[in-house]
């Protein structure tokens, strides 16, 4: 057996995982780990930025653009805070991200001594936004560890673990017995009643609707099937958007669907947490639910559905199909139908402006395949529903905690991790100052992300909110910005300054041609709310 240091086994056995990458911010407890991450820097590449929020950040982006796990490596204590934020998101969105996080020495651990970056029970707090934590506290611990941490991650839901190391035990030299691969995936297991039960349930619907989340991204040719085969509308939202293209004769947004929802008599509800429809729209006796789930407790959180599925969407959609022909009915195509909600809705996004007309000059310079990053923004807001997205993984958006900040960090990971493709961050004058220093990251990796900062000179949501709820009583909602050309410019950044949206369009399609990091900085006065058709009120129950 080989001998190694508790860093070197651990770096060792994230390279026999596949994982080529990790995100980090070096500090006194990892030092010899960033010694070992030195020592196979032909094998491993490793990102620093400029804030551990922004390590975190990366390692989730570029989670979400490849589905496959992602590491990031931070110190204790502030470190670990700091990265916090992009945890409890990749918890939120279940992204396969690898936390590996320093501690004081071993012997030390919650004395209360006070030592550098101390914090008590770190390991208790991390569990709350993780779905699995652990120590590793010699070398012979590394590989089981490192490995148990992957198949964690990225087995059932997947979601965020973390693996803590004191100072003391990275050093530790010991003899490993290193890992041939991952563990295996536990099988699949196809329940034969529940999938009869749901065929017969779909196919005896009149007016069937799909519903479909984050757990359906890698089912797309299944999802598709099953709608034509129940000519069904399929209702995505965020992190579902693409998995059926938007250019689909079935596929909907979420105004649409909230339109179908109160004449729907059956939805297959796939990977989602369901909570618009259950939570907000409504669910009554005379509609039928199947929903099919990875993860058995999201089934009954609101009601119990009529038949539930448990296991991964591809194959049991799989299943589905070859049972549906027995029980489907015949039906009559819904394209016209939906052609008049389609305009419905164009009316109503037409009010929408200038949000509309900017997501359109993005979708014309962003090409199909290319990475588009939402942020919590009124362009942002506005993209959830009016920005065509034809593939999954290119609509990256931040789940339900939905926190400012996020954008900038994770589509630099996510152009780290796929080179090839073209990444356009949005983000607010507000958010975007969370991460402008990351502007330096940007430059020192070469991570040509093309960024467009909105910028209304406040935090324009929380500005709307005082005036309508609160008599125009504004309080810290508005901003002091700089010069957000000049602001790039001396990060060694192109910028361009666009007012409107065929400027948009034109600075957008310059700053692409550069495959370089680019900033693009569009002014713009107060706009009107898109909340009307995202918050819809209940139509049934």
């Amino acid at each position: 057996m080989p001998r190694m240091s508790t860093a070197e086994a651990t770096v060792e056995t994230l390279l026999r995982h596949g994982l080529d990458t990790v995100y980090a911010l070096p500090g006194l407890h990892n030092d010899p780990l960033f010694d070992a991450f030195y020592h196979v820097a032909g094998r491993l590449r490793v990102i620093h930025p400029r804030h551990e929020q922004t390590a975190a950040y990366m390692a989730l982006g570029a989670a979400l653009a490849t589905g496959k796990p992602q590491a990031f490596a931070v110190v204790p204590g502030p470190g670990l805070l700091n990265a916090g934020a992009a945890l409890l998101t990749a918890y939120g969105m279940n992204a396969p991200v690898i936390g590996l996080v320093g501690q004081i020495p071993q012997a030390d651990i919650d004395k209360g001594h006070g030592h550098l970056h101390e914090i008590h029970d770190q390991f208790g707090l991390v569990r709350h936004i993780t779905k699995w934590a652990e120590r590793i506290r010699s070398p012979r611990e590394a590989p089981t560890l490192v490995s148990q941490a992957i198949w964690h991650a990225t087995t059932g839901r997947p979601r965020p673990v973390v693996l803590e190391c004191a100072l003391d035990a990275w050093a530790k030299v010991g003899e490993v017995t290193l890992p041939d691969g991952p563990l295996p995936r536990p099988p699949e297991s196809i329940d034969g009643e529940a999938i009869a039960a749901a065929a017969k349930i779909l196919g005896a619907a009149e007016r069937p609707v799909l519903v479909i989340g984050g757990g359906a991204i890698e089912a797309g040719p299944e999802v598709i099937r099953i709608a034509e085969m129940l000519e069904a509308p399929v209702i995505s939202y965020r992190r579902g958007r693409g998995v059926v293209p938007s250019s689909h004769r079935l596929a909907v947004d979420l105004p649409v669907g909230h339109r179908l929802w109160k004449d729907a008599d059956a939805v297959l509800a796939v990977g989602t947490r369901f909570f618009i429809q259950n939570g907000n729209w409504g669910v009554d006796a005379n509609l039928k639910v199947v929903r099919l789930d990875i993860d058995p407790d999201e089934h009954e959180r609101f009601h119990k559905p009529d038949v539930a599925l448990i296991g991964d969407a591809a194959p049991q959609l799989r299943a589905l199909i070859a049972a549906l022909p027995a029980h489907n009915r015949a039906r009559a195509s819904r394209g016209e139908e939906l052609k008049g909600h389609r305009a419905w809705l164009d009316e109503r996004l037409s009010r929408l402006e200038p949000q509309r007309s900017f997501l359109k000059a993005i979708r014309a310079a962003l090409p199909e395949d290319g990475i588009f990053v939402d942020e919590v923004s009124q362009v942002g807001f506005a993209s959830r529903l009016a920005l065509p997205i034809e593939r999954p993984r290119s609509f990256l958006s931040p789940g339900y905690q939905d926190n400012l900040g996020w954008g900038f960090g994770t589509a630099l990971g996510a152009k780290a991790a796929m080179p090839d493709r073209k990444v356009l961050a949005i983000a607010g004058d507000g958010g975007f100052m969370y991460q402008v220093g990351e502007l330096a990251t940007a430059v020192r990796h070469n991570l040509a992300v093309v960024v467009v900062v909105f910028d209304n000179a406040g935090f324009g949501n929380v500005k709307r909110i005082q005036q309508q709820r609160y008599g125009n009583r504004l309080i810290a909602s508005d901003l002091q910005n700089p010069d957000f050309v000049r602001l790039a410019e001396s990060f060694g950044i192109a910028a361009f300054k666009a007012l409107d949206a065929a400027e948009l369009e034109d600075c957008l399609k310059k700053a692409f041609a550069l495959n370089a990091p680019a900033l693009v900085w569009v002014p713009h006065g107060d706009v009107p709310s898109p909340w009307d058709m995202i918050m819809m009120p209940k139509v049934r129950g």
